[in-house]
């Protein structure tokens, strides 16, 4: 392949994650930057932070891919005066085009959260029908463990800095429904449909845990960043293989962790 620009990677993304398949609210697409940018590395984050383009910058790469986009809704000015000013400064002095991937991604249940499942050895995951966001999958373990056991595994291979539960933690654990980010309420109605005893999402309010575990169904919050940073490295794999000739690296809001 020769030279690769921001539009080809821009154009690549959302063919994967179309963006009419956003939320109206949303801010998908191309923040900052330049279309015809040749692109030689590229920064994946979940966030635009001061660190991702700390990152951008040190590994001089042309783009920054991130999950959130950094403009939501209107902007009046661009200065030093508040973060986000400061950093659209610096992308674009810098020369660094920024591309957001959100709630299209979010909607995309065989990439996004798919990826939550694979993360925890999931079995037999598929979307949930009748919910818009959201899979399902067996427990993949023939000695199945029980939610608190469960809880623990799921702090260490979504790299959760502490899950919260409000349920019984010798319940069992069989069927799971995840939900990357904040829980969407309206998923109630389909998880309840489908039998699953337990749900796993990065934010749920406390009246629905308590309206959830009235019903018999278990409740684990393991953050919205842990939730939706395993998208990342598959996230990467995916356009390793499409862009041979560029290099892309993961950003984790952690010098010593992005590679």
């Amino acid at each position: 392949m020769g030279k690769v620009t921001v539009d080809d990677i821009a154009l690549f993304l959302e063919e994967i994650f179309p963006l009419d398949n956003g939320e109206d609210y949303d801010n998908c697409g191309l923040i900052a930057g330049d279309r015809e940018q040749t692109v030689k590395a590229c920064v994946l984050s979940l966030d635009t932070t001061s660190k991702a383009v700390k990152c951008a910058v040190k590994n001089k790469a042309e783009m920054l891919i991130s999950h959130h986009p950094l403009i939501f809704g209107g902007i009046l000015s661009v200065t030093e005066d508040d973060y986000k000013g400061r950093l659209l400064r610096d992308l674009i002095k810098h020369d660094i085009s920024n591309y957001a991937c959100h709630t299209n991604l979010d909607m995309t249940d065989n990439y996004g959260n798919y990826a939550i499942a694979e993360a925890l050895c999931g079995v037999e995951i598929k979307p949930l029908e009748g919910c818009s966001c959201g899979v399902v999958c067996e427990q993949g373990y023939i000695n199945y463990m029980n939610l608190g056991q469960f809880i623990k595994y799921v702090e260490n291979n979504l790299n959760s800095s502490g899950c919260i539960s409000i349920c019984d933690g010798n319940r069992k654990v069989s069927k799971i429904f995840c939900q990357g980010g904040a829980f969407d309420e309206a998923s109630i109605p389909a998880i309840i449909d489908s039998d699953v005893d337990t749900v796993i999402s990065g934010e749920i309010k406390h009246h629905i845990c308590v309206l959830l575990d009235e019903l018999g169904i278990s409740t684990i919050i393991a953050g919205h960043s842990a939730t939706e940073q395993v998208y990342l490295p598959k996230l990467k794999k995916t356009l390793e293989e499409q862009f041979e000739g560029v290099e892309f690296i993961v950003n984790y809001n952690d010098e010593k962790n992005s590679k």
